[in-house]
């Protein structure tokens, strides 16, 4: 059987003067044509081909010895070539680009930028991409809570958070608590695993561990200090909200950098507002 979107070890049954035929077997009804171009050379009736069959720009099923950069039910990252009013168009590493329809946006991407995509069967029997990539990212990566990797934000959701998609392929969220300072579709972020739920589904932060996140936050807090002309209108005991909103980081994370400052003599705490002496 032909699977188109698929790579697959084909046998040459018959040599045309535009290409060669190929099939499963010597017997089998079902051929698709590997362009002239596309032939090996010395290649020879009988000889055994791994091809990837698509459509042709005419819809015809075409075999072709190019490796695309993603497969029937995978995910990968593509640029986008050009935009349509219908769609955007992909480059996969195949001659012709891969369609993304406008249904299946999730966000409106432009030329030359880098988007998610997974690659499914329309009702047209025609390859096409989705960045509605959910349910098609995997669960079982092997990492455990600890484990540093690379993430790619494909959605945002208020109600949940960032969900991300690790090397490319593996299901993963930043849950909304942990979320940090501004992230958006499209980033490339360096995570931390903090926990494998029973589905496998990965559990994510952009933060390190407290002890090396300390001195990044601290910095941020002098940085703001200076924007404030040196003295921050609270303190340490200021509503979580507040400092989620200014920073981006939790009250925990604040007092321990906060702290940090103290115990180094950068700030100091007086009147319930903290003042930069580092200046």
């Amino acid at each position: 059987m032909l699977k188109l979107g698929e790579t697959q070890e084909l046998m040459i049954v018959k040599k045309v003067e535009f290409g060669v035929y190929l099939a499963e077997s010597e017997d089998s009804e079902e051929k698709v044509l590997l362009p002239r171009k596309q032939v090996p050379e010395l290649a020879a009736s009988g000889d055994h081909i791994e091809v990837f069959l698509y459509k042709d720009s005419q819809d015809r099923l075409i075999a072709t010895t190019n490796k695309p950069y993603v497969t029937l039910g995978g995910t990968a990252v593509l640029e986008v070539k050009d935009v349509s009013k219908i769609g955007c168009f992909l480059g996969w590493g195949l001659e012709k680009d891969l369609f993304l329809p406008f249904k299946e946006q999730t966000y409106r991407p432009k030329k030359g930028e880098k988007i998610l995509i997974a690659l499914y069967k329309d009702k047209s029997e025609r390859l096409c991409a989705t960045m509605k990539v959910y349910h098609y990212l995997k669960n079982r990566s092997g990492y455990v809570a600890g484990d540093e990797a690379e993430a790619f934000i494909y959605e945002i959701s208020d109600r949940y958070g960032a969900y991300a998609a690790v090397d490319n392929k593996y299901s993963g969220l930043i849950q909304k608590k942990d979320m940090q300072g501004d992230i958006r579709p499209g980033q490339i972020l360096n995570v931390r695993v903090t926990n494998v739920r029973d589905d496998g589904r990965l559990d994510l932060t952009a933060r390190k561990k407290a002890y090396l996140q300390m001195e990044p936050d601290a910095k941020m807090i002098l940085e703001r200090l200076k924007k404030y002309n040196g003295v921050l209108p609270f303190d340490d005991r200021v509503d979580p909200e507040i400092i989620k909103n200014e920073f981006g980081i939790s009250k925990a994370a604040f007092k321990r950098a906060v702290g940090h400052l103290l115990k180094e003599k950068r700030v100091e705490i007086k009147d319930g507002k903290i003042f930069n002496c580092s200046e």
